[in-house]
């Protein structure tokens, strides 16, 4: 059993060293996530940095989508002793001030994108509720997440070209989350076979001038929920955030898919009127494709690439149909967001959504 200079510190949660979470289910993971975007829709970037202990395995991916282009950069290797190391190969992740201050690298591989960014928190941190799914004897989902909108600065590199990230002009949102969900390469189903294999989300962590709102919402193949919240968060740390109660979720969907065109978000806060904000997606990002989460059979989160580092990049163009055909699954857009109420107010944001399987809301 190795050791860390992290186990000299009085901070252990479970009888192990640090290097070793308490539970031996392969699929724990610890990872970071960021995306950067501006406010046009014309560049969007998403980062992810992720550790999975009881498969030994640390990786890393960057995905931006400029036009009709996709390009990917990943990257993973073995993940040692130190779980303080957050460099995998060309990538690194600095915390510079806990919850507030962080810088995302990566360094240039030859593979047309690299960036040097540092984040600067427009809110407090929010922690989220706890997400819990079983499906029949597993326990598939039992995870928390802490999530943030900011600022960036700093630059991109992309094919050559080098962008300025300026705090007016690039926005975005990150998240820390960690637990059990399934990563990596498949498993046998046993029982799980007979799962409908659902998955109806809403992710939409967004921000004004002057205040943030933050909700997710999950459901299952009957419309039950799984997952809820909704708060409005303002950047003055003592203020309290508002419980925006129960959210409604109505998506308009482009004919024949289940791509979102816009979506309304209606709240209704138990201390004040009921309200509305509209999004409108202006700029897709196809989060599985490439990146890890479970598309390509030879990269696949927590996926054991050999006992040498391993960098990659991979790029498509939606111009082309066979690349077009590829950009499935979960969708990570810029979004543009309006209050209802006559007042004018916009902000930007993310607008994660994915609808798999059967729905209440999908006759079929």
């Amino acid at each position: 059993m190795t050791l860390s200079p992290l186990d000299d510190y009085p901070i252990h949660q479970a009888p192990e060293v640090m290097r070793h979470v308490a539970t031996s289910d392969r699929n724990f993971y610890d990872r970071y996530y960021f995306n950067v975007h501006d406010t046009s829709g014309e560049l969007m970037m998403l980062v992810g940095v992720g550790q999975y202990p009881n498969l030994g395995v640390t990786d890393a991916f960057a995905v931006v989508r400029r036009g009709p282009w996709h390009k990917v950069v990943r990257a993973s290797r073995e993940l040692g002793a130190d779980r303080m190391d957050t460099t995998v190969g060309p990538f690194r992740v600095e915390v510079i001030e806990g919850l507030r201050r962080l810088r995302v690298v990566l360094a240039d591989t030859g593979n047309g994108l690299s960036f040097d960014l540092t984040w600067d928190a427009s809110i407090p941190a929010q922690l989220e509720p706890p997400h819990y799914l079983r499906w029949q004897e597993r326990v598939m989902f039992d995870s928390r997440r802490l999530a943030q909108t900011g600022r960036w600065t700093g630059h991109i590199v992309l094919d050559g070209e080098r962008i300025d990230v300026t705090p007016d002009a690039y926005w975005g949102s990150r998240d820390r989350s960690w637990g059990i969900r399934p990563v990596g390469e498949p498993e046998p189903p046993g029982i799980q076979v007979r799962n409908p294999g659902t998955f109806y989300w809403v992710y939409a962590p967004f921000q004004f001038e002057d205040h943030s709102v933050l909700c997710i919402l999950q459901e299952d193949e009957k419309g039950r929920r799984i997952l809820e919240e909704a708060v409005r968060v303002f950047p003055d740390p003592d203020r309290e955030p508002e419980h925006l109660g129960r959210l409604d979720y109505r998506p308009v969907y482009a004919e024949g898919t289940r791509d979102v065109v816009t979506a309304t978000l209606a709240f209704h806060p138990p201390a004040g009127k009921p309200f509305e904000i509209k999004v409108t997606p202006i700029l897709p990002v196809h989060l599985m494709v490439g990146t890890g989460y479970g598309l390509e059979p030879d990269w696949k989160h927590g996926m054991y690439q050999g006992p040498e580092p391993v960098v990659q990049g991979v790029a498509y163009d939606t111009r082309i149909p066979e690349d077009a055909a590829r950009m499935w699954g979960m969708v990570d857009a810029v979004g543009r967001y309006e209050y209802q109420d006559g007042s004018g107010r916009v902000g930007y944001g993310l607008f994660e959504y994915w609808a798999l399987g059967p729905h209440p809301t999908f006759p079929e």
